[in-house]
């Protein structure tokens, strides 16, 4: 999709609205990384305190996919931290979004790649590896499936179950 805002989509797609084929998640995250606008096609996780798979994950390639990981809202500690964004960035990765806490701010705002987050917290997560690949995660208020669109910018988010076109 050619850069368009979050606004556009919504006004040129109202019968997607009212159909619940595009939804917007509620304003909670905060905006880090330097690209403020991203999309791409959806990948899920769901994990609670726990960084392995969030890694892992982004030691893949990316492709432009946006790695969309509900981290259960915990502020407990950061479920993702400088060295996987600068990887993901690397690795092709569109963007992220994490319903939890990141930290080293100042490593992950030098990124060309959009992250999302609830917050910021020094305190690193757990290495367990325990968590679920690929199921559908519930983030602001919204279900999110693996493979759907995510479409961000300085306004909000934006999940849709095709590509959009505007």
């Amino acid at each position: 999709m050619a850069l368009v805002t979050t606004a556009e989509v919504c006004d040129a797609n109202p019968q997607l609205l009212v159909s619940g084929e595009l939804r917007a998640l509620q304003p909670v995250f905060q905006i880090y990384g330097r690209r403020q606008v991203f999309s791409g096609p959806v990948v899920t996780l769901k994990v609670f305190e726990d960084n392995v798979l969030v890694r892992e994950f982004l030691e893949e390639k990316g492709n432009g996919r946006v790695l969309v990981v509900d981290g259960g809202g915990s502020k407990r500690c950061a479920i993702l931290g400088g060295n996987p964004v600068v990887q993901a960035q690397n690795n092709g990765w569109a963007g992220i979004v994490v319903n939890g806490c990141i930290r080293d701010v100042d490593e992950i705002n030098s990124c060309d790649i959009g992250v999302r987050a609830l917050a910021s917290h020094p305190v690193k997560a757990n290495k367990k590896g325990i968590g679920e690949k690929h199921v559908p995660v519930t983030l602001a208020g919204t279900r999110i499936l693996d493979g759907e669109y995510l479409y961000a910018d300085t306004d909000g988010i934006l999940i849709s179950k095709t590509e959009l076109s505007v």
